[in-house]
């Protein structure tokens, strides 16, 4: 049982380190983060209908995350105009 409990702290420091970098964020950006969490890659018109915010702050929030490293972005392969983010923490 020594070795579970040891085992547990570590996870759980792990999820807390996971997500430092949008902590400070605005809720805007972290329900970016929580949907890209579950759906992996989406663009940000998805990400939009998704999480029901205007496209113009879906925008902004992931324009943050790049920043901080928090999220990565490439050009889709289907359409060269649209870009494809998806979680990088």
């Amino acid at each position: 049982m020594s070795t579970t409990e040891a085992v547990e702290p570590q996870t759980e420091a792990n999820t807390e380190d996971r997500w430092a970098a949008v902590r400070d964020m605005p809720p805007s950006a972290k329900l970016v983060v929580k949907i890209l969490d579950y759906e992996e890659t989406l663009t940000q018109s998805q990400i939009a209908e998704e999480s029901l915010l205007p496209p113009r702050t879906v925008r902004y929030a992931l324009s943050r995350l790049e920043e901080e490293g928090a999220v990565d972005s490439r050009f889709s392969f289907s359409d060269a105009r649209k870009r494809l983010y998806t979680l990088k923490i």
